[in-house]
C-alpha cells in the first residue's frame, strides 16, 4: 500500500472559495479553517454549558452493544471531563454506503488527532449517525462495477413507509441475499469466505439500517476510538428536550435568519442549497417511525399528511415530556448538534458546507457560533489491476480523475469510426427520401391519396437503415473491444459516470480484494485533512 496526495481541479465554487477564504462565503462562518481559529473556538467553548456526565451516559448506552475497546473507554472519560469534540455524520448507509463516510470518518478521527497536539488538550471524534433520515431510497442500495459499466443492486425489501433509518427493521435473510449478490460482483478472493461471515455476525446482532451501519463503523475504527451517535437515538432525544424547547420556542426566528441568509447566498452566487422558507418549523413531528416535516400556519404547526396540528404551547410541552416526538432537520440538526456537543470543529463535505453558509444567524440567534468548518479529506483507492492500466495509458492519477480518460476514449473510437458507411447510409437516406416525395406527387396526380402509409413506409425503411447502421458501428467497436475495454475498465473503477469513486462504491469491493486489515493499514498511511486528494494503492 502506497500513498500519493495530489491536486485535483474542483470544481464546486463554494468550497474552492471557502478553501481560499474568500471574504464572498468566510463572512458566511464565525471562524476560518486555519489554526488560530481552533485556539479561539476552543476558549470560548469553556463557557458552552454541556451536561457531560448525561451526555456521556447517552452515548455509552448507544454503543453498549458493540465490542469493547480501550481507547473508546478513555475518550468517553475525556468527553465527560473537559474534553473538546471533532465531529461528523452521515446516513446509515448499508455496508455503510458510499465510501466518503469512512473518509468522513478517518477526516474526524485525523483532525481530532492534529488538534489534541496542537492545542495540547484532549480532542475526541464522535460519529453523528444521521439514523432520523427517512428516505430510505437513499442508503438500501449499493454499487458494483461489471466490465467498467456500474451495477445498482437495491435490498429486496422496500416499506411504503417513510419511516426513520433507525426504525427501518432489517430482515436477516432479506440483507444476506442482499450481501451474497454483491459479493458475487465482486468475485472469490482469498478474503471472501472470512470476510462475509466476519459481517454475518453483524448483522445477527441488528434490527435496523443504524445498528448494522453502527456495527460496521465500530469494526472499522473501534481501536481509534471513534465515538459514535445516532440522531434518533430515544435516550438522545429525552437528553435533548430542554434543546427542542429552545427550537421551538424560536423557530418563527431561525426560519427567517435563515432565509434572509440564504437569499444572501444566493446574491452571491452560490444558489440556495435549503429553499428555506419563512413558514417551515424546521422540525419533524414522529409518528409511528415515520417523520412529518411541521409547517407554522396561522399561528400552528401542522402537517396535513399527518393530520396533525399544534400551538407553540402544545408542542413545547411535547418537546418537554415528548421529546422522541421531534426530530430536527437539515437546519436544526447543527444547531441541535452544537447544543448537545462542545464541537471544536465540523467535518463536511460540499454539500453541508452549502447548508451551514446559511447558518450563522440561527446559531448566534441561539448565543452560539458555528463551529469550525473543515471540509473533508477527499481519497481515491486504485487496485493493481487499474494501477497496470494507468501506467499502460502513460497517464497520470490526475490526468484520470480530471476526465482525460474519457477524453482519449472518445479520441479512440472517432478514429477508428467507420465514417464513409455513416456516409453512405446518409445518401441511401437522402436518395429514398427524394424517390418518396416523386412517389407522393405520382399519387397525387392520380387522384391517389395514401401519405400515411407512404410516410410510415419511408419511417420503417429509414429505421433499417438506422438499425443497420447501429450493426456496423457495433461491429467495428467489437473489433476493437480490448482496447475500449481497457478504457471502460479505467473509467468504471475510478470516474464512474463521471463521478469520484468515493461517491459511488463502499469499502467491501477493496476489503474483498486487500484484506480485513484495509482500514486500518489507511490509518497508518502519513494521511492530513488537507486540500489535497489522497490516492492510496491498494
Amino acid at each position: 500500500m502506497k500513498l500519493e496526495q495530489i491536486d485535483v481541479p474542483v470544481t464546486n465554487q463554494l468550497l474552492v472559495d471557502y478553501r481560499n477564504q474568500e471574504s464572498t462565503i468566510s463572512s458566511f462562518f464565525h471562524y476560518t479553517n486555519e489554526d488560530e481559529s481552533f485556539e479561539k473556538r476552543f476558549e470560548e467553548l469553556k463557557n458552552h454549558p454541556i451536561r457531560r456526565a448525561e451526555l456521556v451516559k447517552v452515548i455509552r448506552e448507544f454503543m453498549e452493544p458493540l465490542e469493547k475497546s480501550v481507547k473508546v473507554e478513555q475518550h468517553l472519560k475525556e468527553l465527560e471531563d473537559n474534553a473538546v469534540v471533532v465531529v461528523g455524520g452521515q446516513q446509515a448507509g448499508l455496508l455503510t454506503g458510499p465510501l466518503y463516510s469512512v473518509h468522513k470518518a478517518i477526516s474526524v478521527l485525523l483532525l481530532a488527532k492534529e488538534q489534541r497536539a496542537k492545542l495540547d488538550i484532549p480532542v475526541v471524534p464522535v460519529f453523528w449517525i444521521a439514523g432520523e433520515d427517512h428516505d430510505i431510497d437513499e442508503i438500501n442500495h449499493t454499487f458494483t462495477v461489471l466490465n467498467g459499466r456500474l451495477q445498482k443492486h437495491i435490498h429486496p425489501d422496500r416499506s411504503k413507509k417513510k419511516t426513520m433509518a433507525s426504525t427501518t427493521i432489517l430482515d436477516i435473510e432479506d440483507t444476506r441475499k442482499f450481501i451474497k449478490n454483491v459479493f458475487q460482483q465482486y468475485g472469490e478472493t482469498a478474503y471472501t469466505e472470512d470476510l462475509l461471515a466476519k459481517i454475518d455476525t453483524f448483522l445477527l446482532k441488528s434490527h435496523t439500517y443504524t445498528d448494522f451501519f453502527a456495527q460496521l463503523m465500530h469494526w472499522f475504527f473501534k481501536e481509534e476510538g471513534l465515538l459514535l451517535l445516532d440522531a434518533a437515538d430515544p435516550k438522545l432525544r429525552a437528553y435533548e428536550a430542554p434543546y427542542f424547547e429552545r427550537l421551538v420556542d424560536h423557530s418563527e426566528e431561525i426560519a427567517t435568519v435563515v432565509s434572509n441568509r440564504e437569499a444572501l447566498l444566493a446574491d452571491n452566487g452560490y444558489g440556495t442549497p435549503i429553499g428555506a422558507t419563512k413558514e417551515n418549523a424546521n422540525l419533524f413531528y414522529v409518528k409511528e417511525g415515520e417523520r412529518f416535516l411541521l409547517e407554522r400556519k396561522d399561528g400552528k404547526f401542522i402537517n396535513d399528511v399527518a393530520n396533525v396540528q399544534f400551538t407553540k404551547e402544545e408542542l413545547l410541552q411535547l418537546a418537554i415530556e415528548q421529546p422522541a416526538c421531534l426530530s430536527n432537520n437539515v437546519v436544526t440538526r447543527p444547531l441541535m448538534q452544537d447544543m448537545v456537543l462542545p464541537v471544536l470543529a465540523f467535518v463536511g463535505g460540499p454539500g453541508e458546507l452549502a447548508y451551514w453558509s446559511t447558518l450563522k444567524d440561527a446559531f448566534e440567534l441561539l448565543g452560539m457560533k458555528v463551529p469550525v468548518f473543515v471540509p473533508r479529506m477527499n481519497m481515491t483507492l486504485i487496485n493493481r489491476q487499474v494501477e497496470h492500466l494507468i501506467e499502460a495509458h502513460d497517464l497520470t492519477i490526475t490526468e484520470v480523475l480530471s476526465g482525460k480518460v474519457a477524453q482519449m476514449h472518445q479520441t479512440f473510437v472517432n478514429e477508428v469510426y467507420d465514417n464513409a458507411a455513416k456516409e453512405t447510409i446518409e445518401k441511401t437516406k437522402a436518395l429514398l427520401q427524394q424517390q418518396y416525395v416523386e412517389l407522393q406527387k405520382h399519387l397525387h396526380n392520380n387522384n391517389v391519396h395514401l401519405d400515411k402509409v407512404v410516410i410510415k413506409n419511408l419511417d420503417i425503411h429509414e429505421n433499417q437503415l438506422d438499425f443497420l447502421l447501429k450493426k456496423i458501428e457495433a461491429e467495428v467497436l467489437l473489433q476493437h473491444d480490448v482496447t475500449i475495454r481497457k478504457f471502460t475498465e479505467m473509467e468504471g473503477h475510478l470516474i464512474p459516470e463521471g463521478n469520484l469513486m468515493e461517491r459511488i462504491f463502499n469499502p467491501f469491493q477493496y476489503i474483498n480484494e486487500y484484506g480485513m486489515t484495509l482500514i486500518d493499514d489507511i490509518l497508518q498511511l502519513p494521511l492530513e485533512v488537507s486540500e489535497l486528494h489522497q490516492v492510496i494503492y491498494i
